[in-house]
């Protein structure tokens, strides 16, 4: 089995039976992806003589693949790049065809070299450079994995939004993903999320449509909210003064779900605002930018043959009442 490099627009496959003129394609942009970048991913697989796709099983870095039909002999996918991932991050498709033929694609993107994170000197209370106590480090680990839990649950549901991802603040980013945080001088962190400029109060919105899955205090992020968006994606909402939805609410694009406020391990009031595909911490900004014509829960131009299972191919499910 051969992997080809994205880089090069080369594509891998393999066959079950013998080559054919028409071979099914995997690509992936972008070609060079940042760490914790979310990426697409184009599956290409002509049929041949009647012999359609009743399957398509993938994987990236670990988490399943969703590929929605985006047109005949097409079908897009949205996949992580883990933060600490190096050197490359591989994605693999089986497609299966009535006859019983499966075929293997897989691609390959190349990543550039981790910078060291931009410092943002913060001069604040030695409490937030010394190390947690036992106790303290335990909760946040069991915070963490929870966390993730919510994440590999989003893979259980397909995509709900019909609508292009919104930022959750109209004001300026203070923050930006992946920098660094330099306190009292020493480095401690990476930023894994998106800070905006909020004053104690100020309203926080949903990204996008999606079902409420966890509101709690956390010791560093304090007052939360996490919404699933279905297919592998979360959005979470860090620091709140007060939450104003409830676990298991359905929440439309743009809808206040909080106020701003400088609960946890903060210096002030600000929204942190935090994404993930499934267990993976993503650059929530890639959401946005993502776009409703490309990746959605809106009608595409073929229905799929195949129910929605874990990795599989999906059919864009019925469009959910208006946002």
């Amino acid at each position: 089995m051969n992997i080809c490099s994205a880089t090069t627009l080369s594509l891998c496959f393999t066959l079950s039976g013998a080559l054919s003129a028409q071979s099914s394609h995997l690509a992936i942009s972008p070609v060079r992806p940042e760490p914790g970048a979310i990426v697409r991913l184009t599956l290409t697989a002509p049929s041949t003589s009647g012999d359609s796709v009743v399957s398509i099983r993938g994987t990236m870095a670990g988490e399943p693949l969703h590929f929605l039909r985006a047109a005949p002999g097409s079908w897009h996918a949205i996949g992580g790049v883990p933060v600490d991932s190096e050197n490359s991050v591989v994605a693999s498709a089986d497609i299966r065809h009535v006859s019983g033929k499966v075929e293997t694609v897989r691609a390959r993107v190349t990543l550039p070299k981790i910078p060291p994170p931009v410092a943002q000197p913060l001069s604040v209370d030695s409490t937030f450079s010394r190390p947690l106590d036992a106790v303290t480090a335990a909760r946040v680990a069991r915070e963490n994995a929870r966390a993730q839990e919510i994440g590999k649950r989003a893979h259980e549901s397909p995509p709900m939004w019909t609508a292009s991802f919104i930022r959750p603040r109209s004001t300026i980013i203070t923050s930006p993903f992946g920098s660094g945080r330099v306190f009292n001088g020493q480095l401690t962190t990476r930023h894994l999320g998106v800070d905006f400029r909020g004053a104690k109060g100020e309203q926080i919105r949903v990204a996008n449509r999606g079902v409420v899955a966890l509101v709690d205090n956390f010791f560093l992020a304090g007052n939360v909210v996490y919404v699933d968006h279905g297919g592998g994606v979360v959005t979470a909402y860090f620091h709140m003064s007060k939450p104003l939805v409830s676990v298991g609410d359905t929440v439309s694009r743009g809808q206040v779900i909080g106020l701003i406020g400088a609960t946890g391990r903060v210096t002030g009031p600000h929204l942190h605002w935090a994404a993930r595909y499934g267990a993976i911490t993503v650059n929530p900004l890639d959401l946005v930018a993502l776009g409703r014509n490309w990746y959605s829960a809106a009608p595409s131009k073929e229905t799929a043959p195949a129910p929605h299972q874990p990795g599989r191919l999906r059919p864009a499910p019925r469009r959910p009442p208006r946002s």
